[in-house]
């Protein structure tokens, strides 16, 4: 029997309610003030109550640990997770490390995954992506990859400087993307994934960045490669084929981030609710004067629709992931920016509160907000979305698909 067959819908209801319970009793109460740091040790400590009581790692496979979840199942309990910035740390299906684990199970060897995989899924070690680089290296343009990797006998040297390695600081291993160069110096199509330990000799880990978000344990810090020698065995899938292994990653982990990111953002217009509900102004409930309701109104329909293409996208990840990647975009794009406007709202509900440490919702709002840049600025994203669909709409002209111009429609132009 296949996983998704083992997971009834049944089955998905009562782990989403056995998660909605554990973040509820045993996360929320350990959240840090506004503002605050999250450590590692507090991670231990949450991931060990996540394990007993059965929710730990929903998304990695039962093989290394986890409890199976296929990805079209993930967003009920990823949702749940995010109700609290600590949710998806204690679950192990956070950022950096949920993307990570996903490319490890889907591109590395058997060895691979035993060695980097297995202590990933279970807690014992955390990861981060070397993509980003200072400027004028790669960023929203993976083309501009500067990093490079030289074969040197029967192994590599890396040399580069990376910079957003979300997790970075006490990290166990790194997955870098740099640019692979042949005997004669030729790049090839460029890029290639590394597996490096980050105690390997060379590796220093340098200044942090300091950003609004708080949740991801390790920062964002530059991490530097002073020559950094590995061996064959370090080269993750096949050389040369970095950015496609790329895809295989940033697909379902900017859908997860929009999961995790929804869920935070019920917490928001939840507490709006109730603020609404409870306060009087001009002699009226505030949830009974018109503005706040459009406010109100406007957030359900945010959720509703963020809610609707994670689950199309999800499925369709599932099926047909190459597609699924593409509309990961779209989904990236729309929850991000919906997310936002759902936490800004509440914000504004609760007046001078909603700006206040005496609430959390201004530290949801430093959480959300990066994401409309994380995993590809939505400026970035609306442009390749604008290419496929012309790309798409020129093979349906090719394939006979008749001209729909509007000139013509209406009888004018044809003079």
């Amino acid at each position: 029997m296949n996983a998704t067959a083992r997971w009834t819908p049944d089955r998905v209801e009562d782990l989403r309610i056995e998660t909605r319970r554990f973040i509820r009793d045993r996360v929320m109460p350990h959240e840090p003030a506004p503002g605050t740091h999250v450590d590692d040790e507090l991670r231990v400590r949450l991931q060990s109550d996540a394990r007993a009581a059965g929710v730990f790692a929903p998304q990695v496979p039962t093989e290394f640990g986890g409890l199976g979840l296929p990805i079209e199942h993930w967003s009920p309990v990823f949702q749940e997770a995010g109700y609290s910035p600590l949710g998806a740390l204690a679950l192990n299906c956070m950022a950096p490390d949920e993307g990570n684990m996903h490319m490890l199970g889907e591109v590395a060897t058997a060895a691979q995954r035993e060695e980097y995989l297995r202590p990933l899924a279970a807690g014992q070690t955390r990861s981060c992506f070397g993509m980003s680089e200072p400027h004028p290296g790669a960023g929203s343009d993976p083309s501009a990859l500067r990093t490079v990797a030289a074969r040197d006998g029967d192994g590599w040297v890396i040399s580069g400087v990376k910079r957003f390695s979300s997790g970075a600081v006490g990290a166990a291993l790194a997955i870098v993307m740099a640019r692979t160069l042949g005997d004669d110096g030729d790049g090839g199509d460029g890029a290639t994934m590394f597996l490096v330990p980050m105690n390997t000799p060379g590796v220093r880990v340098g200044a942090p960045l300091r950003t609004m978000d708080r949740a991801i344990v390790g920062g964002h810090p530059h991490v530097h490669f002073d020559d950094v020698r590995v061996p064959e065995t370090a080269v993750l899938g096949e050389v040369g084929l970095g950015f496609r292994y790329a895809q295989v990653r940033l697909g379902p982990a900017r859908l997860t981030h929009c999961m995790r990111w929804l869920g935070l953002a019920r917490r928001a217009h939840s507490t709006a609710l109730d603020r609404a509900a409870a306060r009087e102004l001009f002699g009226s409930r505030v949830n009974e004067l018109g503005i706040a309701q459009g406010m109100l109104a406007d957030s359900v329909i945010d959720i509703e629709t963020s809610d609707a293409i994670i689950s199309r996208t999800a499925a369709l990840l599932a099926n047909d992931p190459r597609a699924g990647a593409a509309l990961s975009s779209v989904a990236k794009v729309h929850c991000s920016e919906a997310i936002v406007r759902v936490v800004d709202r509440s914000m504004q509900l609760l007046g001078g509160e909603g700006v206040s440490e005496h609430l959390p919702l201004a530290s949801f709002f430093n959480e959300v907000r990066p994401f409309r840049i994380y995993d590809g600025s939505n400026e970035t994203q609306r442009w390749a979305i604008a290419r496929r669909a012309v790309k798409s709409r020129s093979r349906e002209r090719a394939a006979g698909e008749p001209a729909l111009d509007a000139l013509r429609e209406w009888g004018v132009g044809d003079a």
